[in-house]
């Protein structure tokens, strides 16, 4: 009984020393961000590397989601007579939810998992020691780019992947004998603003800083060896995914409210 309790003290610890590590490091890389010189071309760099290269991956996983609903969703609604209402049905399930959430879960695998092996990796062949070396702080000049752009990019590929998922129902819906018309006109008349189209932009967004911070924080503070980098990528996948099904649950419920 004393191990057990002296176990469970221990991580409850330990958890307070990493959230109090992550604000730490958070507020390095605000303070990094206001910092001159401003690292554009860093940025712009990043950009590049963890969007526009996430670009096919989510066209094609937009559009395969997106018929998928348009799929089901026409035999669901068919029973009821409301085909009609598949142009409502993709186009809510993808802006409020499949859209932000599964466009984070990717690009998580695929940038996020990259960012987190780039750092560690520059940790374990001593690049950022070099950095501090030549007097150059290596959260202000290869962190602070990487996460900004991860927030910039996300709210972006986002909007990519609805849009591309609204096409996929589109195509499979018409194949289907529905009327064009009728699907994009329920698509239009369901779909608020405020409600639907801001509350995705804020889940992705907050999806973005999560991805980043996590990404970035794991790879700087990875142990400098091949199988220290290989667990702070592995951990990066893990966390960032479970962070963002939490956080979507409580932003869908204050959202709501």
């Amino acid at each position: 009984m004393t191990d057990a309790i002296a176990l469970i003290g221990s991580r409850a610890v330990q958890f307070v020393h990493e959230v109090g590590a992550v604000a730490t490091f958070s507020g390095h890389i605000l303070a990094c961000l206001l910092r001159r010189p401003a690292r554009i071309r860093r940025y712009l760099d990043e950009v590049f590397g963890l969007g526009v290269l996430s670009l096919i991956i989510i066209c094609i996983s937009g559009i395969a989601v997106g018929a998928v609903l348009g799929l089901q969703g026409y035999n669901t609604l068919e029973r009821f007579g409301a085909t009609d209402s598949l142009g409502t049905v993709v186009g809510l399930s993808l802006i409020r939810e499949l859209g932000p959430v599964l466009t984070a879960l990717l690009t998580t695998g695929r940038a996020g998992s990259a960012t987190t092996a780039e750092i560690g990796t520059m940790s374990a062949t001593e690049q950022l020691d070099g950095l501090r070396m030549m007097s150059i702080d290596p959260v202000h000049y290869v962190v602070a780019p990487k996460a900004l752009a991860m927030v910039t990019v996300m709210p972006l590929l986002s909007a990519l992947f609805i849009v591309c998922g609204i096409a996929g129902g589109y195509l499979v819906g018409v194949y289907w004998g529905i009327d064009p018309g009728s699907y994009l006109t329920g698509l239009e008349t369901s779909v608020d603003f405020r409600e639907d189209v801001l509350g995705s932009f804020i889940k992705a967004v907050v999806f973005g800083i999560l991805v980043g911070l996590i990404s970035t924080y794991r790879g700087f503070t990875a142990t400098p060896t091949s199988e220290g980098v290989s667990i702070a990528t592995t951990t990066t996948v893990v966390e960032a995914s479970v962070c963002i099904l939490v956080f979507d649950y409580f932003i869908t419920a204050l959202w709501g409210v």
